[in-house]
Order: C-alpha cells, then sequence, then structure tokens
C-alpha cells in the first residue's frame, strides 16, 4: 500500500490531528528561524551603524549596515539549491533539522563578533560570514517547511495550512523585536555595548526547542509516495532509471522560475522596508527608538491573523486576485504610511507599520502555496526554495540600501522611496497575471 493510500485510509480525524501537529510544527520551527533571520534586520536598522561602522555619516553607517543585511539575501538561494536538492532526494525531514541546527549556531554566534572598536573591519567581515550562514539556513527551511504543511493537507486547504510557514515571518519578528525593544531600554552606552547582544545569543535556547520540536515530525506522504511510483516503475521496466537532478528539473521550466520569482518579489520589498528602513526614518524624525519597535512589534502581531486568513481567502478566490488585490492597496497606501511615520506620534506610528503589515498580509499569505504549487514532487523542494529565495533576494536583499541611497541622494524626500516601491509592485503585478493560477494543481504530480 502506498504512503498516500495508507494515509488515506486512515479516518479522517487521525488525517486531520496529523495535518495539525506539521502545520503547527512548520509554524514554530518558520517563527524561530525568521526570529533569528529578522532579529538582524532590527539589529541593522539601530544598533549596527554604530557598532560596526563608527565614524561614518549617519545615513553612509546605514547604507553599509544594510549591506551586511543584503549577504544573507544573496546566499538564500543557493541554501535553496544546497536543502533542495537533498530535499528532493532524501526527503523533507531532515533538511529542516540541518537548517535549524545551522541557523541557531550562526545567530548565537553573532552576538559574540567584536565591534569596530576591538577588531577594526574583521568585526564587519565576520558579521557578514556569519550572516551568510543565516541566508543559507533559511533558505532551505522555508521550502522544507511550506512543503511539509503543503503535502500533509487536503485539497482545498493548502493555502491556509502553507500560510502558517509565512506567518512564522511576522511571528518571528514580533519576538526578535520584542526583545531587542526589551534591551533597547537600557541606556544608550549600555545596549550598545552588550545589550543588543542578548538577543542573538538567546538563539541558542530557541535552537533547543526547535530541534525537539522538528525531531516528533514525519516525513511528507506525497514524497514518499512519489519514491514508490519511481521505484515501482523502474522494477517494471527492470533497471535503474537514473532521474535528473531536481536543480536541471527546475531549470529544463525556466519561465516558471522566472516568473515566481518576479511576482514574489515586490512582496518582500514591502515587508523589509516596513522591518528596516521604516523603523530608521520614523526614529530619524524623533520618535523614541524603542516606541517604535515595540510598535512594530504589535503591528507584527496583528498582522499574523491576516497571513493566515490571506491563504485561506486565496483557497475560495484564488491564488492571484487576492495576492493583486493585496498589492493594488499597498501601493495607494505608500504616501500616508510615510506621513503616519514621520509624525513623532507612537500611536500614528503603530497605525502605520499596522495597516501596512495587514495589507502586506493578503499578498504574504498565499505566496507560499503560489510558489510551491508550481513545481512537481520531485524538484518541488528545489524549485518553490528557489523561486522564493530568488524573490527575496531580488525584493528584499538590495531593498533596504537602495532606498537608503535614494532617500540620501533625494535630500531625504520620501517621493522617490514611494516611486521606486510603487513600480517594483507593478512589476509583481504584471507577472502575478502572467502566471498561471496554481490552486487546483494536481500535487501528487511527480514531474511538473
Amino acid at each position: 500500500m502506498s504512503q498516500i493510500s495508507q494515509l488515506q485510509s486512515l479516518d479522517a480525524g487521525t488525517r486531520r490531528r496529523e495535518a495539525r501537529t506539521v502545520i503547527a510544527s512548520s509554524y514554530l520551527g518558520s517563527t524561530i528561524e525568521y526570529y533569528d533571520f529578522l532579529l538582524y534586520a532590527t539589529a541593522a536598522a539601530v544598533v549596527f551603524p554604530k557598532v560596526f561602522f563608527t565614524g561614518l555619516d549617519d545615513w553612509v553607517g546605514v547604507v553599509a549596515a544594510y549591506g551586511t543585511f543584503a549577504a544573507g539575501y544573496v546566499a538564500r538561494p543557493l541554501g535553496g539549491i544546497i536543502f533542495g536538492h537533498f530535499g528532493d532526494k532524501l526527503g523533507r525531514k531532515g533538511m529542516l533539522i540541518v537548517s535549524m541546527l545551522v541557523m541557531g549556531i550562526a545567530s548565537t554566534l553573532i552576538g559574540v563578533v567584536p565591534d569596530a572598536s576591538v577588531a577594526g573591519p574583521w568585526g564587519a567581515v565576520l558579521l557578514v560570514i556569519l550572516r551568510v550562514l543565516q541566508g543559507i539556513a533559511v533558505g532551505g527551511e522555508w521550502g522544507g517547511a511550506a512543503l511539509m504543511a503543503l503535502e500533509h493537507s487536503e485539497s482545498g486547504k493548502r493555502g491556509f495550512a502553507a500560510s502558517f510557514v509565512n506567518a512564522g515571518a511576522p511571528s518571528g519578528a514580533v519576538l526578535g523585536t520584542l526583545v531587542m525593544g526589551a534591551f533597547s531600554a537600557l541606556p544608550n552606552a549600555q545596549f550598545l555595548a552588550w545589550g543588543w547582544r542578548v538577543p542573538f545569543l538567546l538563539s541558542f535556547v530557541l535552537l533547543a526547542v526547535g530541534m525537539f520540536v522538528r525531531l516528533k515530525v514525519s516525513e511528507s506522504p506525497i514524497f514518499k509516495a512519489a519514491l514508490e511510483k519511481e521505484a515501482a516503475e523502474q522494477a517494471g521496466q527492470g533497471t535503474a532509471v537514473r532521474r535528473a537532478a531536481p536543480l536541471l528539473q527546475v531549470l529544463r521550466r525556466p519561465k516558471t522560475l522566472v516568473f515566481t520569482m518576479l511576482a514574489g518579489a515586490a512582496g518582500f520589498a514591502l515587508q523589509v522596508v516596513l522591518a528596516t528602513f521604516a523603523v530608521t526614518y520614523a526614529v530619524s524624525k524623533g520618535a523614541d527608538r524603542q516606541g517604535v519597535l515595540y510598535a512594530f512589534a504589535a503591528a507584527s502581531f496583528v498582522s499574523i491573523i491576516f497571513v493566515v486568513m490571506g491563504g485561506r481567502l486565496s483557497d475560495k478566490l484564488g491564488r492571484r486576485p487576492v495576492m493583486i488585490g493585496g498589492l493594488v492597496i499597498f501601493i495607494i497606501y505608500l504616501v500616508p504610511m510615510f506621513q503616519l511615520l514621520s509624525s513623532n506620534n507612537i500611536g500614528l506610528i503603530f497605525v502605520a507599520f499596522a495597516v501596512g503589515l495587514m495589507i502586506h498580509s493578503t499578498l504574504f499569505g498565499p505566496l507560499a502555496a503560489f510558489v510551491s504549487e508550481q513545481f512537481g514532487t520531485t524538484s518541488r523542494y528545489t524549485g518553490a526554495s528557489l523561486g522564493y529565495q530568488l524573490a527575496t533576494l531580488l525584493g528584499a536583499g538590495f531593498t533596504p540600501g537602495i532606498v537608503a541611497q535614494i532617500f540620501k541622494d533625494s535630500g531625504q524626500n520620501t517621493s522617490s522611496v514611494v516611486w521606486y516601491l510603487a513600480i517594483m509592485s507593478v512589476v509583481s503585478i504584471v507577472f502575478i497575471l502572467l502566471t498561471r493560477e496554481p490552486k487546483n494543481n494536481d500535487l501528487e504530480a511527480v514531474r511538473s
């Protein structure tokens, strides 16, 4: 009996419990990984310019710090290729365990990197190396977590299930921002000397929790069934047919990869601008640093439910209509958002973050299913990871630095930033329209 048949032979209650366990595990693991990854974003906005890039003009230091931030996004597609290859060959579960281990160790070590006063430029070099390892880890994490949730779920509920993986991003942001915000209450000298390091050192504790949960999760039944099907085909032919490497399977259909990358890019640009540039901008206008961090954390918490609602809505209406609607509304919202951020009023700054993240969630919720459903089972980990991570590289990796540079060169005028983000959003809308609606695709197909 195949793995799919075994799963179907179980009673409905057992299947639902199994699916809930996997979804909860994917959500928790994603939250922990994104705590580590996005904690760096907060530190890049409020700490690293003063600790690792001292002696520079304020906004030049910010641009330099965002350069190290970008290194993680450059490495994410590499992580998608590495973990995707073995995930498509050996299974999803093992790769999730390895990715979490790499992320936890790299994040903990960031907390002990010596600053510029001790190590000079070598502190920044070490920071980049560890950021690259973070990028490789999260590049492998997302695809495995999304596929585990997707491939354990019933048809018609896949967008909802996969959205929990993306809900891990705002959840991790809440956790990281709250912890960093708590330590930012220290006197400024103490915060910059050692306070900012504690949230990174706590990564080791989260690593232990995450590993405990990950070890209890069962492998994807769809993946196991695909391996069984190939084995049966090979037995029938009396010979071992060598399957092409997952990356080659994906690259044989470059249009799918390129279109999913460009379709998702604007969503990541908007997300990372809220997490980095918007925080820096609000503080530069005189708002209290801790207040801004807490406002962002509270808004991120509110947005978690909207990510899941976006995924659920996409099960009913389709992935494309929901994602396009979110982008159109966000374009309209850009100008009032920056006006609220510049108000020097924590309440209004919270509103700016909350509305922005709620709108963004309608795009972000369906994105995990939208990307993953484009690929066949034996290359889905590689294809989904690579498409998603290339979108993060294009949309998020360089955006904080580009936006900060544009803002600086324009005499600190946000209109140029608005135009840049609006154009990126229009490009993504076009490629969402050009990409096939995947809601009803057959996930059990071995190849795309």
